[in-house]
C-alpha cells in the first residue's frame, strides 16, 4: 500500500510540474515567448517571400552582425543587410524557410535571445539549370523590444 501511495504521489508531482511549450517548440508556452515567437514568425514569412521592404521593416536601424568573428570584414549593418538581402534574393527564385525554436532569453540588458536551428531549402541557377541547395543550422536572433514588438538587432 505504500509504494502504491508512493507512486501516486510521484506521479502527481512529476505531472503537476510538466511545463507546457508552444507547439513545434522546445519552449515554454508563456504569453511573453508567444509574442516572441509570433515576431519571428514574420521574419520567417519575410525570408520565405523574399521580401527585402518587410525584412528591413523587423531589423533595427541600428542593427550589426559580426558573423561570430573577430575580424571586421564580415560585419553587416543595417546599410549592408539590404544590400546583401536584395543581391541574394535577386539570384534565389524559391525559398522554404523553416525554424525549430529551441529557446527564448529575456536577458537583464532589456535583449531577447531567440536561439533555434533551421532549414533553409533554396533554387538558384547554375550553368546545368536552377538547383536546389539545402542548409541546417543553429542560430540566433537577437531581439530587442520596440513598441509592442520588436526589431532584430543581430541574426539575419
Amino acid at each position: 500500500m505504500l509504494r502504491v501511495t508512493f507512486m501516486a504521489v510521484l506521479a502527481t508531482t512529476v505531472l503537476g510540474c510538466s511545463t507546457t511549450l508552444i507547439p513545434n517548440t522546445t519552449v515554454e508556452d508563456t504569453s511573453d515567448n508567444r509574442k516572441v515567437v509570433q515576431f519571428c514568425e514574420l521574419y520567417r514569412h519575410a525570408m520565405e517571400d523574399k521580401d527585402v521592404g518587410k525584412l528591413l521593416a523587423l531589423a533595427s536601424p541600428r542593427y550589426h552582425d559580426d558573423a561570430g568573428t573577430p575580424s571586421g570584414d564580415d560585419d553587416t549593418d543595417y546599410d549592408t543587410l539590404k544590400a546583401f538581402l536584395a543581391d541574394r534574393f535577386q539570384t534565389t527564385s524559391d525559398i522554404r524557410y523553416e525554424i525549430k525554436y529551441h529557446e527564448v532569453i529575456f536577458a537583464e540588458n532589456n535583449h531577447v535571445y531567440v536561439n533555434y536551428k533551421y532549414t533553409a531549402s533554396y533554387r538558384v541557377p547554375t550553368t546545368h539549370g536552377n538547383q536546389w541547395h539545402h542548409t541546417v543550422a543553429d542560430n540566433q536572433l537577437d531581439l530587442v523590444p520596440d513598441g509592442d514588438s520588436y526589431k532584430i538587432m543581430a541574426g539575419m
